[in-house]
Order: C-alpha cells, then sequence, then structure tokens
C-alpha cells in the first residue's frame, strides 16, 4: 500500500518503475521471431495504444529512428518512426512522427540509392545498402484512419527498412553476396552476445516474454 501521503521518493519510484515497464528489450539478429512474415492486426488489437507508446519509448531510450513490433519480440505488423534525431541533416524530418499499422509497400520506384544502415537489432554494424529514392505505402494510424501515400528520399529509406522487418528481412539481406560472405562472422558473433549496447537485449535462444 502507498503511505498516506505522496513522498517525492514513493512518487519518484513508481514513475520509474512506469518508464521501466514501457521499454522493452531488443531482440538481437539470429533471433527467429526477426524471421518471421507478421500478422497483421484489427481494432481489437489489446492495449494498441499502450503498444505504440511502448514501441516509441524504446525507440527514444536506444537512440533509434525507427522500431518495428518484431523487434521487441511481437510478430505484428506495426512499426513507428520519429524522424528529429535525423533533422540535422534532413530538416524535413524534424516533425515527422508515426506509428505504422498494417502497412503495404504498393509501388517502388526511382533510382537505386546506395546509403549506409544500421539496426538496433544487429548492434555496432553499418553497411551501405541499395534502395529505390521513392514508394507508394499504405496504412492505418492510431485511430485507424486509412492513408495512402507517397514518400521519397531518406524518409522512403527508413519506412522501407523497417518495413522489411515486418516480412522478416534483416538489412544485411541486401548487402552484396561479397559483403555478405565477410560479415558472416561478425553477425555469429553478434548473434552470440559480442557486442556492446546501451540497451537490454535478448539473444537468439532467450525467452520472449
Amino acid at each position: 500500500m502507498p503511505p498516506s501521503y505522496y513522498s517525492p521518493s514513493w512518487i519518484a519510484g513508481n514513475i520509474n518503475r512506469k518508464i521501466v515497464d514501457m521499454i522493452y528489450p531488443i531482440v538481437i539478429y539470429g533471433h527467429p521471431v526477426l524471421r518471421k512474415v507478421a500478422a497483421e492486426i484489427d481494432r481489437d488489437f489489446p492495449d494498441l495504444d499502450q503498444l505504440i507508446s511502448d514501441l516509441f519509448e524504446t525507440m527514444y531510450h536506444a537512440d533509434g529512428l525507427g522500431l518495428a513490433a518484431p523487434q521487441i519480440g511481437k510478430s505484428i505488423r506495426i512499426f513507428v518512426i520519429d524522424g528529429k534525431p535525423a533533422a540535422e541533416d534532413e530538416p524535413a524530418l524534424a516533425d515527422f512522427k508515426k506509428a505504422f499499422i498494417n502497412p503495404h509497400i504498393i509501388e517502388k520506384s526511382g533510382d537505386l540509392v546506395l546509403m549506409t544502415e544500421g539496426c538496433l537489432s544487429i548492434p555496432a554494424l553499418r553497411e551501405e545498402v541499395n534502395r529505390e529514392s521513392h514508394i507508394r505505402l499504405t496504412y492505418y494510424d492510431e485511430q485507424w484512419n486509412y492513408h495512402d501515400e507517397v514518400y521519397e528520399g531518406y524518409i522512403a529509406r527508413v519506412i522501407q527498412h523497417e518495413y522489411d522487418h515486418l516480412d522478416g528481412i534483416m538489412f544485411t539481406d541486401k548487402v552484396s553476396p561479397l559483403r555478405k560472405r565477410l560479415l558472416k562472422s561478425k553477425l555469429t558473433a553478434i548473434s552470440k552476445g559480442k557486442f556492446e549496447a546501451d540497451y537490454r537485449t535478448i539473444l537468439p535462444g532467450q525467452k520472449i516474454k
């Protein structure tokens, strides 16, 4: 039972517990959940608002730009993006904050652009990846409003990266055959926990709560 008055220490302790509850560990490369094709959800999905909030909080805690539900062990078709960390180089992303529910990329076009990418599920590894510069995407937002939108440039890349997670695809799958061979030992080491990260993680073989 709480004390008859709310002392500063009691309030701080409860706030901290709530924050911790909102932050999930990140699932690491090699875990089977990252290779599943995620399932669509419907409006009755339990505690959806809380899950979306938790995705954002987990992403912020890990200093990420985007996060997909499979990366916290939930094989459902949701990802979130907050572009603010990239705003210095991409000013248009300063106010870009969205949740994408049941997204579908229905068109890709434009030039293939080679750019370096990283992933919270593959700590401390960055590689160059080719992606189309334009996409057309349908999705639902948190209020279940339907959207059919076109994106280009860097945000199109971020969306494609997160979208791939919903189809069991990692960005390292898209590097050149030579780089795949060279990365094999590094990825194996990462899957065994040989990395440093400032956030909690779940390794292959560990249970997802």
